[in-house]
């Protein structure tokens, strides 16, 4: 086991480096970048992307005096002294070295527009991410495998029938638009002001005793738990009643049930272990999901200051530093949990050997 999981560590390199190869290259071609929006600024023009709007001739006009569209009345030495500031007076590719030589290091630099290193930015939001993926992962399995090992028990009956139906609706449910439902129904929206609109904490949490912190942070990341929650729902529920499915109509089960065992006994010491197989190994690609999947669409809508938003803004203001950090250590976390995956088969059945299977 040792020679796969050194093997899947050394693999995290080259498939980090093709990730960054890929989003690098296509910055390059990705209109508005940093030194335009410091333009954009300064010429007090308002978006930067206003600027591609124009005709042809404004935009030839531009081509002959400057690189930059928008940089009319600033002087060549001072948009010269920008890419130097910002490492644009280097060629793509050794800009691109530099960077993966740095992020091998964990150097991640600093941010363009808000004067703070990138990694310090990263371990700030990184907590409201987790807690939004783990509650939301371990909600879905502490509903969804109870409910789906009953559905397996009740296979085909009224109650196995109509609870299909909910789950399947509700993963038909697209996230941002239950998110916004449950803002509208209980943040104040047009009903019912139950929930807090946004944030994790309210203003005065450093008032509140321990008791009052839990019960507000709990109160503050209820409706983004369960908007991330509700399509896993489906998918957790329907695995784990088909997996019970397959197992308690093997023929060791059948052996056991003619033996005279009870039906709980042969169903929890039994059809369990080898049913749960694949339900609890998934964890880890679950929460994965949940952490990078579903951050971004959950953290803007309910204003969470996490490494979702933190990406999305990024993006938005073209803070390379910022965005590519963002992408690197998502992509390092998850090739990482896919390797706590394999982990995870191993741990819940021994049997199960990866490198006696590779060769």
């Amino acid at each position: 086991m040792g020679t796969y999981i050194l093997r899947r560590l050394l693999l995290i390199i080259p498939t980090l480096v093709g990730i960054m190869i890929v989003n690098f290259t296509l910055t390059q071609f990705v209109p508005g970048g940093p030194i335009e929006q410091i333009i954009a600024r300064i010429e007090g023009s308002g978006d930067v992307f206003e600027n591609f709007a124009g005709s042809g001739t404004d935009l030839e006009e531009l081509g002959n005096n400057s690189d930059y569209q928008g940089a009319r009345g600033l002087p060549p030495d001072f948009i010269a002294e920008l890419e130097k500031e910002f490492g644009f007076d280097k060629p793509p590719v050794e800009r691109f070295l530099n960077m993966m030589w740095n992020y091998i290091r964990f150097d991640f630099g600093e941010s363009y527009f808000r004067s703070i290193g990138v990694l310090e930015l990263l371990v700030e939001k990184l907590p409201v991410s987790i807690s939004l993926g783990l509650w939301s992962t371990l909600i879905a399995y502490l509903v969804s495998i109870p409910l789906g090992i009953r559905k397996a028990i009740n296979d085909g009956s009224a109650f196995d029938t109509w609870t299909s139906g909910a789950i399947i609706v509700a993963y038909a449910i697209p996230g941002f638009l239950f998110a916004i439902l449950l803002l509208v129904l209980f943040a104040g929206g047009s009903y019912w002001q139950i929930f807090p609109l946004r944030g994790l904490t309210s203003d005065n949490w450093e008032s509140l005793s321990l008791i009052g912190k839990v019960l507000d942070y709990f109160h503050h990341i209820a409706l983004p738990i369960i908007a991330s929650t509700i399509a896993s729902f489906a998918t957790l529920t329907l695995l784990t009643k088909n997996s019970f499915l397959d197992e308690i109509n093997k023929q060791y089960v059948i052996t056991a049930k003619a033996k005279g065992l009870a039906e709980k006994r042969v169903l929890y010491s039994h059809v369990f272990r080898n049913a749960m197989l694949i339900v609890i190994a998934g964890f880890p690609s679950m929460f994965l999901g949940v952490f990078v999947g579903q951050s971004l669409i959950i953290e803007t809508i309910f204003s969470l200051d996490g490494l979702g938003r933190l990406g999305f803004e990024a993006a938005i203001a073209r803070d390379y530093p910022v965005v590519f950090g963002t992408l690197y250590f998502f992509g390092l976390i998850g090739l990482l949990i896919g390797i706590l995956s394999d982990l995870m088969y191993v741990f819940v059945d021994p049997r199960i050997d990866f490198e006696s299977r590779e060769t």
